[in-house]
């Protein structure tokens, strides 16, 4: 029985290792040919590696099925450039673009330097952005010309992203920038038959097993493995094929078995005077506002 994904062309960054990892072997199973994109890099973001990307495509080309390593830098416009025409080159277009590399460097945000910002917001925001450009120029050129596009983006964001995180500040900036620009590429790219979607998964990763040793903890006996990666991936899978046509402009949570749809910034409690407000009535107006409007979901880590 051919899988939910038979013929999809897929990239899936950040797919050497975890969560990305997963991804690229369902999207396999479910038959898709994947190229698996991983710098190979090491948990701060140095260094780089083809072994991660090559382990993967062999497992896949073990069981079957179609698959090509690639080593772009996501963040390097060059480089982002070349991953969609390596899709494009090896297998003859591209369907889905899964956006999954990041790194961490987490610092309070009193002592985190400007390298350290910068790199994060580099990989993690300017990494989606960078391969979602030229991926969408693709099928925006596509569709033009009258062939047609049934394409996905789907994007890596976090519950650091949509709740904050104490001591992950760059990184909740940055995820909470994916979170935004998923909206922005939904209204966007609609008219071109691209859908655009994000998750914020919770697993067990090189990036959480020391921020989450305990509660994210493999199970010594045979039970469900909540925190498994590749618990992540079937949602992804599913995003991607053309099942989830009409499913755009929306961020998924999801861990272990769980499924749910993040409710993100709406319109609030208001009043309007009619007229300039001055500041020593404010004080009365707030506290109304505060007092109809519901309280947010506390900072992951706040005491």
């Amino acid at each position: 029985m051919p899988g939910i994904c038979e013929g999809r062309i897929v990239i899936v960054t950040g797919a050497g290792r975890g969560i990305g990892r997963g991804h690229a072997l369902e999207f396999a199973r479910q038959g898709a040919k994947v190229v698996v994109n991983d710098l190979g890099a090491e948990l701060d973001g140095s260094g780089s590696s083809s072994g991660p990307a090559g382990e993967v495509v062999d497992a896949i080309r073990a069981m079957g099925g179609e698959a090509v390593a690639n080593g772009s830098d996501v963040a390097d416009w060059a480089d982002a450039q070349a991953l969609v025409q390596c899709a494009i080159d090896t297998f003859g277009g591209l369907d889905v673009l899964v956006n999954n590399a990041g790194f961490l460097r987490d610092r309070m945000l009193f002592s985190s330097s400007e390298e350290e910002w910068d790199a994060v917001i580099r990989v993690h925001l300017k990494g989606h952005f960078a391969t979602a450009r030229f991926a969408s120029a693709f099928w925006r050129e596509q569709s033009k010309n009258g062939a047609p596009v049934d394409a996905r983006i789907i994007n890596t964001s976090s519950g650091a992203g949509l709740m904050g995180s104490v001591g992950q500040g760059a990184y909740s900036a940055a995820k909470a920038g994916i979170a935004a620009m998923t909206l922005v590429q939904s209204a966007e790219l609609g008219r071109y038959g691209v859908t655009a979607n994000a998750i914020a998964p919770a697993a067990r990763t090189r990036m959480t097993e020391q921020v989450f040793a305990e509660t994210m903890a493999k199970p010594e006996d045979d039970s469900f493995d909540l925190m498994a990666p590749e618990n992540v991936a079937p949602l992804v899978v599913w995003l991607g094929s053309a099942e989830s046509a009409g499913v755009t402009g929306r961020v998924f949570e999801v861990e272990g078995g769980t499924v749910s749809v993040a409710d993100g910034w709406q319109h609030g409690p208001l009043r309007d005077k009619g007229d300039r407000w001055d500041p020593a009535e404010l004080g009365p107006v707030v506290a109304e506002l505060l007092a109809e409007a519901p309280a947010p979901t506390p900072v992951y880590g706040a005491s």
